[in-house]
């Protein structure tokens, strides 16, 4: 196979999921054997990033209608100048402004990558600009097409998930002063609304009231909504039973604490969270919301309920708790699905770009 040159384009400055994928996506393809260059903004983290990594990134603004004059020029030059196969752009921004530079450039192929699961408004920046498009979820794919873009133009290709070895122990239950027959709930995500904190907050009280073993544990930061949380935790009279732990580096040694891994999101595009939770043997409950179906096994490595069903957010978590099991039984095969088959590792995910690059290119060559 002829290595492919490939230019992802960025305009976003700071540096989350979206970024991380590109990240990722950069160093499996180059290690694939392909030629990889980026184009981002001249303070964006991920230039830096990238630039550690021994890639060549280049630097444009693509603010305001002056600069999209200006950045359109440089990246049509950059894409003419290199060669490039491939233009992959992943925001409504950088998809303007760079992908008319690989229209002007006349770029072989234009990718946009959709990450998010809202609801997608114009079609401009998927159908008219881009040539084809890939998704992070079967849902959002799904969500496209009913929007009008041609099933054939658009593939899933799941994020790469990055798993850390199963650590032989974990720290949490003696950092929490918990013993080895309480049972720890615990959730892992930005203090967003969306991650619906509360409704597991709603959900957990009663179990919490019923049985002194369960304690919930609650991993991630954003003000001001982790003081909210937490002052609504008090307000339940859930004080000492719910440890808010902030932003934590040692996820994997945390999740090694949990048994039951539980979110109740109201938006996800895939929800890599729930695969990191299976990875880590846990049954997991979750949302039946967007990409999430996509990341576990319903009733086999864990239970969706439906969004808002308080009810059957608590009756799910209580079965786990109740029946050790039932949490064993599903945590393998969540251990399985997520970690064993590595349909969630940087192979599978390089594997579904490349082969869709490679399709796509020959579709239009013909």
């Amino acid at each position: 196979m002829t290595p492919l040159r490939i230019l992802h384009s960025e305009a976003a400055t700071s540096f989350g999921g979206q970024e991380q994928y590109i990240y990722r996506m950069m160093l499996a393809m180059r290690e694939r054997g392909h030629h990889l260059e980026a184009v981002c903004q001249p303070h964006a983290v991920l230039a830096q990033r990238l630039r550690d990594q021994g890639f060549t990134v280049h630097t444009t603004y693509m603010d305001g209608p002056v600069n999209f004059v200006k950045a359109a020029t440089k990246i049509k030059n950059i894409l003419r100048q290199g060669r490039f196969d491939v233009l992959n752009t992943h925001s409504r921004r950088d998809t303007i402004v760079a992908g008319c530079g690989g229209r002007w450039a006349r770029t072989p192929l234009i990718v946009r990558t959709r990450h998010l699961a809202n609801k997608v408004g114009s079609l401009l920046s998927y159908t008219v600009i881009p040539h084809r498009v890939t998704t992070a979820s079967d849902f959002v794919r799904e969500h496209l097409i009913d929007r009008g873009v041609k099933p054939e133009h658009v593939s899933t290709v799941y994020p790469a998930v990055e798993l850390s070895p199963l650590p032989a122990s974990s720290s949490l239950r003696q950092e929490l002063n918990l013993s080895s027959t309480d049972i720890v709930v615990g959730c892992v995500a930005v203090m967003r609304a969306l991650k619906g904190h509360r409704e597991l907050l709603n959900a957990m009280q009663p179990i919490i009231q019923a049985d002194p073993r369960v304690h919930l544990v609650v991993v991630g930061g954003g003000s001001p909504l982790l003081e909210e949380t937490q002052a609504y935790a008090l307000d339940l009279g859930l004080d000492g039973r719910v440890h808010f732990l902030g932003n934590r580096n040692d996820v994997p040694n945390l999740l090694a604490g949990f048994d039951i891994f539980a979110l109740a999101t109201r938006k996800e595009a895939s929800g890599t969270v729930f695969v990191e939770a299976g990875a880590a043997g846990l049954p997991v409950v979750g949302t039946d919301v967007d990409g999430v179906p996509e990341m576990m096994q319903a009733d086999v490595s864990g239970y969706l309920v439906p969004l808002d069903d308080q009810a059957a957010l608590t009756t799910a978590i209580k079965r786990l708790v109740d029946d050790p099991d039932l949490r064993h039984r599903m945590g393998q095969e969540g251990l399985r699905y997520c970690r064993l088959e590595q349909r969630f590792g940087t192979d599978a995910m390089v594997q579904r770009i490349e082969s869709s690059y490679l399709r796509w290119l020959a579709e239009r060559k013909s």
